[in-house]
């Protein structure tokens, strides 16, 4: 047998041609998938969008800004985590949308920044129109609740890496704020009251953790009715994300109401990202007898054995997020977000921080003030 030169190409198996079909990537059904979310991304415009969905570009009319004195970007990316693989074991996929959506927005009016667009990317090991569809449709579906636009996006192929019904989605945001209505530590006062505003159940954090101890440790399906949550396991840790960016804008914009701070209480818990809203010498007490967490922590904690601070530190506990408004709002901003639907109570209030006072934890990212939880939760 003849040895090959050195240089020569040696060819080996089939002779027929590849083609990046054969290699797992097929185009077509990507094209198929963007036919078929049109329709949903058409519901999430707003008259500032310029030109159609597909280009290369999505494009924003800032001329929306002139009227601002000293417009101030924002800008937020985020994904949903873990909570994909329930999405993924129950093959429902239109929700987990939202949950994108909510994560970046409720980030973005945090600092009372107006979202204004999204784009999105979802990686998946093989693209099925219908299911990159539906994916769509929730974020979709979530920038209409938001008030902001859904400029473009990308899904992208990747055969080798993902397994054929894995995915993963992520998503960034822009909102703009004038400098003089920009909310934050700098604002709070002693004396301003913390507003819970009600979770709609674990939103989008902690499912690692949740999904070891109810799905790998308990055995517990996914199909199977738990009495205590009033619904079968996977309908519970798939409701979706509460998105209270228009909320808390009502909040922010309304004469009547008095907003210093807002704080979106995702991974870390209600006292780390609390704290990080709070300047470093003020201290909020929040008392847990003003609330009743969702049901489905207390089935993580008891089925695990989790231990409350173990639990407050990884999940939300039923406060999704929280607004610092000034003591004479305090009546006033409750009772218009219970007029939009938002269960709203007062937590807490801020008071000076003594020497020594570290809080149940550091504020996440560093900095910030302190916040103790204090007694027992109702019921």
């Amino acid at each position: 047998m003849t040895e090959p030169i050195s240089g020569d190409v040696v060819r080996h198996g089939p002779t027929a041609p590849t083609t990046y079909a054969a290699a797992g990537v097929d185009v077509e059904a990507g094209e198929h998938a963007v036919a078929l979310m049109k329709a949903s991304i058409a519901r999430a415009q707003r008259p500032e969008v310029v030109g159609d969905f597909g280009g290369f570009a999505g494009m924003f009319d800032v001329s929306v800004i002139k009227g601002m004195t000293r417009p101030l970007l924002a800008t937020s990316t985020d994904g949903v985590g873990t909570k994909v693989v329930v999405a993924q074991k129950m093959d429902k996929h239109d929700t987990i949308g939202i949950d994108l959506v909510a994560m970046v927005v409720d980030d973005l009016v945090v600092c009372g920044a107006e979202p204004l667009y999204m784009t999105d990317y979802i990686a998946t090991g093989k693209v099925v129109p219908e299911r990159i569809a539906a994916i769509v449709a929730g974020i979709a579906e979530g920038c209409r609740q938001a008030g902001c636009a859904l400029v473009g996006g990308e899904t992208a192929e990747h055969p080798g890496l993902l397994a054929p019904d894995e995915y993963d989605v992520a998503g960034a945001g822009t909102g703009v704020v004038d400098a003089d209505d920009l909310l934050g530590p700098s604002r709070v006062r002693l004396g301003d009251v913390a507003i819970a505003m009600r979770a709609s159940g674990l939103h989008s954090n902690g499912y690692s953790l949740a999904r070891h101890v109810l799905l790998t440790a308990g055995r517990m399906r996914l199909d199977a009715h738990v009495d205590v949550l009033g619904r079968t396991l996977g309908e519970e840790l798939l409701e979706p994300t509460r998105i209270y960016s228009l909320d808390c804008l009502d909040l922010a914009r309304a004469a009547d109401v008095d907003v210093h701070a807002f704080s979106h209480v995702t991974g870390g818990g209600l006292a780390a990202n609390l704290a990080r809203v709070l300047p470093p010498d003020v201290h909020v007490v929040v008392d847990r007898s003003t609330w009743t967490p969702h049901p489905i922590f207390g089935l993580v904690g008891e089925t695990g054995q989790v231990a409350l601070p173990e639990l407050e530190k990884t999940f939300n506990m039923g406060v999704g997020m929280i607004a610092m408004v000034d003591p004479g709002s305090v009546s006033t901003a409750i009772a218009r977000l219970a007029a939009r639907g938002v269960d709203a109570w007062v937590l807490g209030e801020a008071a000076v921080r003594l020497e020594g006072e570290r809080g149940d934890a550091p504020a996440k990212g560093g900095g910030g003030g302190a916040v103790t939880l204090v007694n027992h939760h109702a019921g």
